[in-house]
């Protein structure tokens, strides 16, 4: 049987730094490998991928408050901690026999070099995973609008959310469980109702910009290569 036809031939996935420590924080080889693994079924379906990974599993910048830091190096400490999921990530793509580069809104000399929009697409052509990192380089904005952001810079055909729901509700499902899953909704209606799937500076620019975007549940096996062949699968935002 034949493989399903892509949707996209350039992708950007966001994905939160949980994806790679499992929801257990730091770094689960399992959760990793299975990333990989996922990754791979792209790429062999010349599905060129960009990444943008939260750092979560390391610090998040909303937890200034709980230790009393001031929101600007707390939002630094959080763009580091991307910095280290970046490398992580091209390392683990690399061990799995991806060709992958990682690009930084901080570049690091000799470790992470900076990001470049033309040097992305061209990597991208040439097949290789490109991971983003850095979040945008300034505080008060959220790795979901560097996603936005890498997204328009690479011109990719949609960003795709990896989250641990199916995709937008009418309500926060852990509260209503009966809250309605909705396949499609238009940026107006996300910003409108301040569904929380993306954060609205994110929002904002992808509707400016016409970038469609796919919120769909990361942690079931398979489901990101389906996110992009089949488009029954979460919620499309247009």
């Amino acid at each position: 049987m034949d493989s399903p036809k892509p949707l996209y031939r350039r992708i950007l996935l966001k994905i939160s730094g949980e994806v790679l420590g499992g929801f257990g924080g730091g770094f689960d080889p399992q959760a990793a490998q299975r990333l990989i693994r996922e990754l791979t079924s792209l790429v062999r379906e010349n599905i060129q991928v960009g990444i943008v990974c939260g750092g979560g599993n390391i610090f998040r910048g909303y937890r200034a408050e709980h230790f009393k830091l001031d929101r600007i190096p707390a939002d630094a400490m959080g763009m580091l901690a991307t910095m280290i999921n970046g490398i992580a990530l091209t390392e683990f793509c690399r061990t799995g026999g991806l060709d992958a580069d990682v690009m930084s809104a901080w570049p690091v000399p000799g470790i992470l070099p900076e990001f470049s929009a033309s040097k992305a697409r061209t990597r991208l052509g040439e097949g290789a995973v490109v991971v983003f990192c850095g979040g945008t380089g300034r505080p008060y904005f959220s790795t979901d609008t560097a996603a936005a952001l890498r997204a328009l810079e690479i011109k990719a055909e949609v960003l795709i959310k990896g989250t641990k729901v199916e995709g937008v509700h009418s309500q926060d499902p852990a509260i209503d469980p009966d809250a309605e899953l909705l396949r499609s909704v238009s940026y107006d209606d996300v910003i409108a109702g301040r569904l929380k799937v993306m954060d609205l500076t994110s929002i904002t620019l992808c509707r400016d910009h016409n970038l469609p975007v796919r919120i769909f549940n990361m942690t079931v096996p398979g489901n990101l290569f389906k996110v992009v062949t089949n488009p029954e699968l979460g919620t499309l935002i247009s």
